[in-house]
């Protein structure tokens, strides 16, 4: 292949609808992204058929948008790069169905993109020199995974939730706090005001497994809150929650990096993008003498910009789809 190849990005996994046209797999010409936060706040989550009817009012405007913002033409286009795997099925399949017709009306390569590989592309959007092998870490509401990166393509999972992940557990306790939706980012708000050692939380630890488990704490932080949390402030709960989260993420990721001596580790997903973990993160990596990379904010959380850069990264191998491109709800990465 050569340069200046130009890919569309379309994301619908979950509740946001997204478009992103990229060039090159690093050079983001667009970003679109339309949250439906405020729809499912009131729900404390998403609702699934809410989301899939969302996405079939905005997948359109959105793709122009994104071809607008990036002065693109689509007939300039070299492919269209879409999530299909894992997420809400009636959500994913919206976003499937705009890249199909893309796809066979400009007669252009479709690539279906695990929507975890997107989250660990997004680290090349901001260093593209990022060098394999590397551990990555995403984190976010539906995932708590420890991959090895081998090469493009080449992935394997070395720990992951036994439970609730991660996010899960930032939203259910938000919840029971009276925090609002989403939680993760109220908590880190709340938190730098707090001190983490005001209540000590459990932290999970799973024999000699890279696994995490964040359930146990959650249900901690929920019959603590009940008993005694109105002793003490909601700032110093936050803290202390959020801590043990760190910790137990941190602790398995450094363990991880021992095992494997592995010099490079990634932070991906929505809650990569917390405070407290990267400042942790970044200490110990220091420590350690390990080269750490994450992306900005908007780039951890559900974003098109990444699935067009790891479709890159596929069609430059050439790994593409057909037009019998299915939508799949639960999928390991490593398949």
């Amino acid at each position: 292949m050569g340069t200046r190849i130009t890919i569309l990005g379309i994301e619908t996994s979950c509740d946001e609808t997204a478009a992103s046209v990229v060039r090159d797999g690093r050079e983001v010409l667009s970003d679109v992204i339309s949250s439906q936060v405020e729809l499912h706040a009131k729900f404390g989550g998403v609702v699934p058929e809410i989301a899939s009817r969302k996405h079939v009012e905005l997948i359109n405007p959105i793709i122009q948008e994104a071809m607008d913002r990036a002065c693109v033409a689509f007939d300039e286009l070299d492919a269209v790069a879409v999530t299909n795997r894992p997420g809400l099925l009636g959500a994913l399949l919206i976003g499937v169905s705009a890249a199909k017709s893309l796809s066979a009306a400009l007669d252009i390569p479709l690539i279906g993109i695990h929507h975890l590989e997107g989250h660990i592309y997004a680290n090349f959007l901001t260093r593209p020199s990022l060098q394999f092998p590397f551990l990555c870490l995403i984190v976010s509401g539906g995932h708590s995974d420890l991959v090895l990166a081998k090469d493009h393509g080449e992935y394997q999972m070395l720990g992951r939730t036994r439970d609730d992940a991660a996010g899960e557990a930032f939203d259910k306790s938000a919840r029971v706090l009276g925090l609002g939706y989403p939680g993760g980012p109220i908590i880190d708000r709340l938190a730098r005001d707090g001190n983490p050692e005001a209540v000590h939380f459990p932290r999970a630890k799973l024999d000699d497994t890279l696994d995490f488990s964040f359930s146990g704490l959650k249900t901690a932080v929920i019959r603590f809150y009940r008993e005694k949390g109105r002793e003490f402030r909601i700032e110093d709960l936050a803290a202390s929650f959020q801590a043990a989260v760190v910790d137990m993420l941190v602790n398995t990721t450094m363990k991880a990096i021992e095992r494997t001596g592995v010099q490079r580790l990634a932070l991906a997903g929505g809650v990569a993008a917390n405070s407290a973990l990267q400042a942790k993160m970044r200490d110990e990596c220091e420590a350690r003498g390990i080269e750490l990379s994450y992306p900005p904010p908007r780039l951890c959380t559900d974003n098109a910009a990444m699935i067009a850069c790891a479709g890159y990264y596929n069609l430059v191998r050439g790994r593409t789809d057909g037009l019998d491109l299915e939508t799949i709800a639960s999928q390991p990465l490593t398949v």
